[in-house]
């Protein structure tokens, strides 16, 4: 399940940076700000499951 989140997180980052570079080459600002937007959540979804991972790899017995 990580694995898949992951992927969305990496998606959601493409997806923003494609917008915000059509927003700009057009000047639509709205666009643009949507491309920034969905970056972030791209960012803080991959930031959500490296914590995961993190908290699962500790409470791992070892």
């Amino acid at each position: 399940m990580a694995a898949d989140e992951k992927a969305k997180a990496k998606t959601e980052q493409v997806t923003g940076k494609v917008k915000e570079a059509a927003g700009r080459a057009t000047g639509n600002e709205r666009l643009e700000a949507k491309g920034h937007t969905d970056q972030a959540k791209g960012h803080a979804r991959q930031a959500k499951e490296d914590v995961k991972d993190e908290l699962k790899g500790k409470n791992d017995p070892a």
